[in-house]
């Protein structure tokens, strides 16, 4: 069976199993490197006002197609054999998982530099419209310029600005 590299789901996902199936027969792997992102209640160091819940929208097909060349990208530019997106939509709490990025290659140092990047694109350029709830309402959320600068380190400048 052939696990699909990107999967844009609502239902959680268990990150033992997806690791398992992304190295699963591969010999030639010797590092496996993985994000799981979570919704957060608030933003540390900041004065806003707790997050109640997040609403993730996006546009299906081009959001999987966009992901599917930021993996090509990552492919060209290191050293890994696989790797794996899977992002959540839908109404999601804190505490809920949202992302897992797993990756795999013969070493750590090219698996953490793919894995990075890749969380890097999808902070930035992954076509996604969050919504936070808050108890003074609701706000769209855009990509805060740490994570335009997260994403330049690569040689890519963020196309949202």
């Amino acid at each position: 069976m052939n696990t699909p590299r990107v999967s844009i789901q609502t239902q959680d996902f268990d990150a033992t199993s997806e690791l398992a199936a992304l190295r699963l027969n591969d010999a030639r792997v010797g590092a496996v490197c993985s994000f799981i992102g979570t919704v957060r209640a608030g933003r540390a160091g900041e004065t806003a006002p707790p997050v109640l819940s997040m609403e993730l929208e996006h546009y299906p097909g081009m959001t999987e197609k966009a992901i599917e060349a930021m993996i090509d990208e990552a492919m060209a530019r290191f050293n890994i054999f696989a790797a794996r997106v899977i992002h959540r939509v839908g109404l999601l709490q804190p505490l809920d998982q949202i992302v897992f990025v797993a990756v795999t290659s013969a070493h750590r140092g090219e698996s953490y530099q793919a894995c990075e990047f890749l969380m890097d694109y999808l902070k930035t350029q992954a076509p996604f419209w969050k919504k936070e709830q808050t108890p003074e309402g609701a706000q769209w959320v855009d990509a805060r310029e740490s994570d335009d600068a997260a994403l330049a380190r690569w040689g890519i400048q963020a196309s949202n600005a």
